[in-house]
């Protein structure tokens, strides 16, 4: 076997370090979280560490909006950035942040449940460290995370996964996976404990409904789907028909009962509150997509899918339209909207009234830059 001299070797690693160099300050701003604007609705912001002190000064430690009603009622929570890839769900709890009023019950909304996942991104898959929404005063720009926790944040992974209530085995690296913590534990590793505060906080505020907002690969089963545990069906059922009723085609499955760590089985399980969990439809996802990066985030259009959809290999129709973030955004804003109104239609008691969130068909028609904050 022919040897690398010694100079070749030295200009390789001197080569190898100057890209290091060069690409740092990218990898470093992952770590500086995205500006949120607190919006007028917002009664008090406080950090998922008051709920569990331990994750005070730690990356999994994030922001939680209080947005209180005049009136009492029943409370909503709503998660998005369990999994910092999944952009629809993260701007969707932005567009409540910034927009939302409530008239009668409470709004809980934690726009990065994972706030570790977006401090880096899967190198093998090609994904953007970016993206940007195009407002009228200009583009603002959000990250593109992780599935899981970041491995420096959580080392090492173990090789098999056992979940701390179910006593279910998964790969090692599921235990980063907060959708796969549930109900967490408090002495347990970072995710674990980042999912024990977020089943603490339903407990101690008396969380009515949880609303988990996600996204899928267009070939995924379970897509543009509602998912609900056994005691939410009759509440999602209402909502399924409201959104029929508003033009947004949407499934409905009942939670597994044999599948734990989850947050639609666990919540659920474990606290008093009604346990839903939401999936959209995004490319980029998916295992057939083309070039990966901000656009396709943003623009949800993919001649491959395209492709596999006119060979009916897709769960969800897919045209030259695609799904873009607008689209996806707006079928979360509108499923939170249908479930606050079909609470009430269950138990008055429980009732949730918002205002200044943005219908579905407002957010399509206008596209979702003007209805957010620009960069500052």
């Amino acid at each position: 076997m022919t040897s690398i001299p010694a100079a070749r070797g030295a200009a390789l690693l001197a080569l190898a370090g100057l890209a290091a160099l060069a690409s740092a300050p990218a990898f470093t701003r992952m770590r500086t979280p995205d500006r949120l604007v607190r919006g007028p609705g917002v009664t008090a912001q406080w950090r998922l560490s008051s709920i569990h002190p331990a994750l005070a000064g730690t990356p999994g430690d994030t922001d939680v909006f209080d947005l209180a009603g005049g009136r009492p009622g029943g409370t909503l929570l709503v998660l998005g950035g369990t999994h910092g890839d999944e952009p629809a769900g993260y701007l969707a709890a932005v567009v409540l942040v910034e927009r939302a009023r409530v008239e009668a019950g409470r709004l809980i909304v934690i726009p990065r449940a994972n706030a570790s996942g977006f401090t880096h991104n899967v190198a093998q898959e090609g994904h953007p460290q970016r993206f940007a929404i195009d407002t009228p005063a200009g583009p603002r720009w959000f990250t593109f995370g992780a599935r899981a926790t970041n491995p420096v944040d959580e080392w090492p992974d173990p090789l098999v996964y056992r979940l701390a209530r179910s006593g279910q085995t998964l790969a090692g690296s599921e235990r980063r996976n907060l959708n796969r913590a549930y109900p967490g534990r408090p002495d347990g590793r970072l995710t674990e404990q980042i999912a024990h505060a977020v089943t603490q906080l339903i407990v101690r505020e008396r969380v009515t409904l949880a609303l988990d907002l996600h996204e899928a690969s267009p070939e995924y089963p379970v897509v543009n789907t509602i998912v609900a545990h056994q005691r939410a069906m009759d509440l999602a059922a209402l909502a399924a028909v409201r959104l029929q009723e508003a033009g947004v085609e949407i499934g409905l499955e009942e939670s597994p009962r044999a599948l734990g760590g989850l947050s639609h089985r666990e919540w659920g399980d474990a606290t008093g509150a009604y346990a839903v969990l939401m999936e959209t439809t995004s490319p980029i996802q998916g295992r057939l997509r083309g070039r990966t990066d901000g656009a396709l985030a943003v623009s949800g259009r993919d001649r491959f899918y395209e492709a596999a959809s006119r060979r009916n290999r897709l769960s969800v129709p897919f045209g030259p339209e695609g799904w873009p973030i607008a689209v996806r955004v707006a079928r979360h804003l509108a499923g939170a909207l249908a479930f606050a109104a079909s609470l009430g239609d269950l138990d008055p008691a429980s009732a949730i009234e918002l205002s200044g969130v943005p219908g579905y068909e407002e957010v399509i028609a206008r596209g979702l830059g003007p209805l957010m904050e620009p960069e500052r």
